[in-house]
């Protein structure tokens, strides 16, 4: 399997608050991996796919580096969620991309601190 880096590094605004993006990619996102230079402790990230706005990552109170190998809920050709049993723990997938970029959105990060996303795309 050929995996792809894209690396964004976001600097925020005296408010805390940074917008970055990667650049086009195509495939599963497999992980994403925070690596903290001097956000604030309890920075907030929302990462989306940038043309659908699909979760790849949302989390709140992040006080230090971090990898998240995400997954969002599969569901059958009826649209009724898949479970591994009647009533159990849903089938989870890795979240697909196709020509897009990734969205990352900071929030309550400090006054002009920086810190970096890794993506890695199989």
């Amino acid at each position: 399997m050929y995996v792809e880096r894209q690396t964004v590094t976001l600097t925020t605004d005296a408010s805390g608050d940074a917008t970055g993006y990667s650049g086009v990619v195509t495939g599963h996102v497999i992980q994403c991996r925070y690596v903290k230079t001097d956000f604030a402790d309890g920075v907030d990230f929302t990462i989306t796919s940038e043309a659908t706005g699909e979760t790849i990552w949302t989390e709140t109170n992040v006080n230090a580096s971090a990898t998240r190998a995400t997954r969002q809920p599969t569901h059958s050709t009826a649209g009724v969620a898949a479970l591994y049993a009647a009533g159990g723990t849903a089938v989870t997938d890795s979240v697909a991309i196709a020509k897009d970029r990734i969205k990352v959105v900071v929030a309550s990060g400090g006054n002009t601190k920086t810190g970096t996303i890794h993506f890695l795309i199989g």
